[in-house]
């Protein structure tokens, strides 16, 4: 397979011989015990293998999900302005290694780590609480990302089955889509990280089987093709035993990159046959 613009890297996800957790070979919604993924390193590897045999690393597939924060909207700046502007107050530094560490988290578990990262004289609810003055200011002025209508709107058109898993909850949802009703309308339905199903954030797989298992009707899991911007989504869906594009931001370490089945630079840069999906006209 020749060089696509864009592509920074490409690897087999470890879809085949995954059992996800959670999900029966029906769609329905189970307690069953998660089963273990490979880890980075053994998955890079197998891209290695993959690539090298002249194999296709890619497997078709029919629905897509999408992550929200930093893949679809660009808030991932904004959160990152936030707590750098509360860190700073308390003569601490939110750094870009802390930062990538709690990418993909529910905001409790990530203020958690924040807080005894930096050993902030806060507890995580104090910490969101001075950080959500400032946020809410921000996501009054949020963005689509690069690519990303062009991709939905093609997805939709093509009556693709699209749907967003996000770990934001309902009330900053709600904050930050205001100025992009009309476009969230197109996804058959969006899952929130307060969701009562997504009894575990990423990296745990639930957001992503809760989110396949409401299409109608469901598919399986290895026919979902997730699109995150964070290392911890990445691993969600690699446990979910779906394939995961990872669109990073350009200052996460490129090795936290290494797990993802195709890792591109913008989403302008997807080429959806790759994956059996239409392509653009």
């Amino acid at each position: 397979m020749g060089a696509v613009p864009g592509v920074l890297m490409v690897g087999r996800a470890g879809v085949r011989g995954l059992t996800p957790r959670g999900l029966t070979p029906r769609g329905r919604w189970s307690a069953g015990p998660r089963s273990p993924h490979l880890g980075p390193v053994q998955m890079a590897a197998a891209a290695a293998a993959t690539r090298d045999s002249g194999r296709s690393p890619y497997l078709p597939v029919t629905h897509v999900i999408f992550d929200m924060d930093g893949l679809l909207l660009d808030t991932e700046s904004l959160y990152t302005a936030a707590f750098v502007e509360v860190c700073g107050r308390y003569n601490k530094k939110f750094t870009w290694e802390l930062k990538g560490s709690i990418m993909g988290m529910r905001s409790m578990e990530a203020a958690k780590i924040i807080c005894d990262s930096l050993e902030l004289p806060l507890s995580p609810e104090e910490f969101l609480q001075e950080s959500s003055v400032p946020l809410e200011r921000l996501f009054a002025s949020t963005q689509l990302m690069p690519g990303a209508e062009k991709l939905v709107c093609h997805l939709h058109k093509r009556k693709i089955p699209i749907a967003v898993a996000t770990s934001s909850s309902k009330k900053m949802y709600d904050l930050k889509t205001p100025k992009h009703k009309e476009f969230f309308s197109l996804f058959h339905h969006i899952v929130c990280g307060d969701d009562p199903d997504v009894k575990k954030s990423k990296p745990e797989p639930d957001s992503f089987l809760v989110c396949a298992q409401r299409f109608e009707p469901p598919p399986r899991s290895d026919k979902c093709l997730v699109f995150e911007d964070s290392p911890n989504g990445v691993l969600a869906a690699l446990a979910a035993g779906m394939q995961a594009v990872h669109v990073p931001d350009p200052s996460l370490d490129p090795e936290l990159t290494k797990a993802a089945t195709l890792v591109l630079k913008s989403l302008e840069h997807f080429k959806p046959q790759l994956f059996g999906l239409p392509a653009y006209e």
